[in-house]
């Protein structure tokens, strides 16, 4: 059994570089993403899916449940970073200021201390259902709880990273399911590159 840590589909303000809201969905092309992702995953034993309740999130998740049949469960402990009044917002706006800098602190929203408090406690929930699952379970999220994850929670000693990476949309990060949460695939998009025809297992 392994835990899946997958990254929401493509947004319009993904690409616009606009600091996303709650309410964004996927757009067209994150929604074949997400169908392309499903279609996938039919190949594994998933029992279970915990998503972050934002829309984009949860998109992501119903074509999952759709292809693989999975029960699914909303959390709001797995939501993006609270940028509270700066969202909506283009990066460019910012000029010099680096909103994902470790000193900075959105008006009305999330500090980092805070955030990844929350992350950690996501994580634990992520723990204790794993435990109790005979197949695999997959987590679906937003880009800054997975590299708080990696960063902080993950073992990630065999693979390659960076202080700057960023997982792609519909990345599936694939992660042993018992201590020291041994990575055993890192933010894999082999299943963008394929037709429904020749889909491969992740």
């Amino acid at each position: 059994m392994a835990i899946l840590l997958i990254r929401h589909g493509e947004t319009e303000l993904n690409v616009a570089q606009i600091v996303q809201l709650p309410e964004t969905p996927l757009s067209k092309h994150g929604s074949q993403q997400a169908d392309k992702l499903g279609r996938s995953l039919t190949y594994r034993s998933i029992e279970l899916i915990l998503t972050s309740d934002y829309e984009r999130a949860r998109n992501t998740a119903d074509r999952v449940a759709h292809y693989t049949g999975a029960r699914l469960i909303e959390t709001p402990l797995l939501r993006e970073r609270n940028f509270g009044e700066i969202r909506g917002k283009p990066y460019t706006e910012f000029g010099d200021v680096d909103i994902f800098g470790p000193d900075y602190t959105p008006p009305g929203g999330e500090s980092w201390e805070v955030f990844h408090s929350r992350v950690d406690t996501a994580w634990n929930e992520v723990i204790a259902q794993a435990q109790i699952l005979p197949g695999d379970f997959a987590v679906i999220t937003h880009g800054l709880v997975l590299k708080s994850l990696l960063e902080r929670k993950l073992e990630t000693s065999n693979h390659t990273t960076r202080e700057d990476s960023v997982v792609a949309n519909t990345s599936v990060t694939i992660v042993d399911n018992e201590p020291p949460w041994q990575v055993i695939k890192l933010a894999c998009t082999d299943h963008l590159q394929n037709t429904e025809r020749d889909s491969k297992e992740i």
